[in-house]
């Protein structure tokens, strides 16, 4: 089995930050500092790869299951602990940047491959960003914020 995570950030979501059937890809590799609340908080996104989920650096058709959890604020500042901890897409570009992602994750996907897709949809509605994707998931959750949902090639 081989995994791509394309935008791992600090592996939040991950029980093993080191699975070894995967690949850790995102566009920062740095170590940042910010302030929540009263604590001071640190968040470490040391990807395998350096990589754009837009561009991905991979050949077609190399891994079985692909995750996909971009960006999802579009209107956050700079300075934004958020912004540091998650990213942020630009509000101008972002329908086109999440579609081209999509295109690119199945891309890299094998045939009869997994995409398990993450979303947080505090700014975007999931319902928009499946519209972008011109797809709707085989399964999924429903009725949280941040939803999961799966498509397969």
């Amino acid at each position: 089995m081989k995994i791509l995570d394309v935008c791992c950030g600090s592996r939040m979501f991950w029980f093993n930050k080191q699975e070894k059937h995967t690949t850790y890809m995102d566009i920062r590799n740095e170590i940042l500092y910010y302030k929540d609340r009263h604590l001071k908080r640190k968040v470490e996104i040391r990807p395998d790869v350096i990589g754009d989920f837009r561009k991905i650096p991979f050949s077609d058709s190399s891994f079985d299951l692909v995750v996909f959890d971009p960006p999802h604020l579009i209107h956050a500042g700079a300075n934004s602990w958020l912004v540091k901890k998650y990213g942020k897409l630009n509000k101008d570009t972002w329908k086109q940047d999440l579609k081209q992602g999509f295109e690119e994750c199945m891309r890299v996907l094998k045939g009869n491959g997994v995409l398990l897709f993450k979303w947080n949809e505090e700014q975007i509605k999931t319902k928009e960003v499946f519209e972008v994707f011109g797809q709707q998931p085989i399964l999924g959750d429903k009725r949280s914020k941040t939803r999961w949902s799966v498509f397969i090639k």
